[in-house]
């Protein structure tokens, strides 16, 4: 999977302008990559811009998702018409609820007035073809939302760390996999912050790792071809991990999980307003 937040500037990543977007998502596409994701809020849509003019001749090769940062149903809606004139298509692959990370949003979502009857609408109209919510800061509180609704995906994190902290693996990802869900994981560099000197230094440990999970695919976010190139070499030539190869990867992370966990809620570095940050996926 491609993971698109990074297409327009982001913060202390590389800034990758238009041409080089465009460049990416074409190369990825030639070689193979067949998911791509992206979201309503990603650079103020800039994201959704740049991946819809790729997708205006290549849109029946790729698996396309997008999703929506909004609570409501007249807010989402206007956010879905939004997704697709940007996006240039008249449907999505999957749509998906944007950054659980509070109670609160559960009662936001399913209310009367809520996102998720949206969702079921536009599945009904054909619109949108599967549902999806997404998450990194709580793996309780997913769990709650996938026991309330039948969704068809999930986004979740997930890395050599994770065990450490608030864990994903533990019980959220069975009971997906028990739910027949798609799991799609996240964070596998966790912007960097999993690799230190004496610790994980290797990208493709930590892909091979969470690759070697009953997941269904992984989104990468990259800041350039080079990225690219290294992560599908990993995926081209993947060979799932055993037991004693995938402990000692996480013993690699076990002197700093809460920082290659910053994004979970009590980690290192979830200061306040990082919560409400819709920046967080990859």
């Amino acid at each position: 999977g491609f993971g698109c937040m990074r297409l327009p500037t982001l913060g202390t990543h590389t800034e990758i302008d238009e041409p080089e977007a465009t460049r990416m998502l074409h190369h990825a596409i030639d070689q193979g990559v067949n998911y791509i994701d992206t979201a309503a809020s990603y650079g103020g849509g800039i994201s959704q811009i740049r991946v819809g003019r790729v997708m205006a001749t290549r849109r029946n090769e790729v698996f396309l998702a997008t999703k929506t940062h909004r609570r409501s149903y007249d807010e989402s809606m206007q956010l879905l018409e939004q997704s697709l004139e940007s996006l240039q298509t008249d449907h999505l692959d999957l749509w998906q609820i944007h950054n659980i990370r509070r109670s609160q949003d559960l009662d936001q979502v399913f209310a009367d007035d809520g996102a998720i009857h949206a969702m079921m609408r536009a599945k009904e109209e054909g619109v949108v073809r599967n549902l999806g919510i997404t998450g990194h800061t709580d793996p309780d509180l997913l769990i709650s939302f996938i026991n309330r609704f039948d969704f068809d995906t999930i986004l979740m994190a997930l890395n050599p760390a994770d065990k450490y902290h608030r864990p994903f693996m533990d019980n959220l990802l069975p009971l997906a996999n028990e739910k027949n869900m798609g799991v799609i994981a996240m964070k596998i560099p966790a912007r960097s912050r999993i690799f230190r000197e004496g610790g994980l230094t290797s990208m493709r440990e930590a892909l091979l790792w969470t690759m070697s999970q009953p997941i269904s695919t992984v989104i990468v976010g990259c800041d350039d071809l080079e990225q690219l190139e290294e992560n599908i070499s990993v995926a081209a030539e993947f060979n799932q991990l055993n037991s004693a190869q995938m402990a000692a990867i996480e013993a690699k992370v076990a002197d700093y999980p809460l920082e290659a966990s910053f994004y979970k809620a009590g980690a290192a570095g979830f200061e306040d307003g990082l919560e409400d940050d819709q920046q967080m996926d990859e």
